[in-house]
């Protein structure tokens, strides 16, 4: 098995979100114990994004932190949880909306592909990128 970053890098779906961990300083974190659960959107969502944005939170390291440590929760949360959940409380700091009633929701993202493994917590896979508040 490998970490939460090696599985995102190897999956080849998140090269925007393992650029923006890299700038963010984070790679060694999400490479820790943990365990972590971590909310990734793929490339995709990142296109959805309003043109100009990613750029700018590259630029932007304390924003984009924040808007990274709001896709992870401490330990590992596998579907079979969530779906019991109704919110979880970030490492940024804030809670996501969980809802189950149709598919799984994480606020205004759905749910891809949940319970990808990592020997260091679990990837869920969203299809947009969570803004905090």
């Amino acid at each position: 098995m490998a970490d939460i970053v090696d599985t995102a890098v190897n999956a080849g779906s998140f090269n925007t979100l393992v650029a923006a961990v890299k700038a963010a300083g984070l790679v060694d974190t999400l490479k820790g114990a943990g365990p972590f659960t971590v909310f990734a959107p793929t490339d995709e969502a990142f296109a959805k994004l309003p043109a100009g944005t990613v750029d700018a939170l590259l630029k932007d390291i304390p924003k984009l932190k924040k808007i990274l440590t709001y896709h992870v929760v401490s330990g590992k949360v596998l579907s079979s949880d969530v779906v019991k959940l109704k919110s979880a409380t970030t490492v940024e700091g804030s809670d996501v909306k969980i809802d189950a009633s149709n598919g799984v929701k994480i606020n205004d993202a759905t749910v891809a592909t949940p319970d990808v493994a990592a020997d260091n917590g679990v990837i869920h896979v969203i299809d947009t990128v969570l803004i905090p508040a």
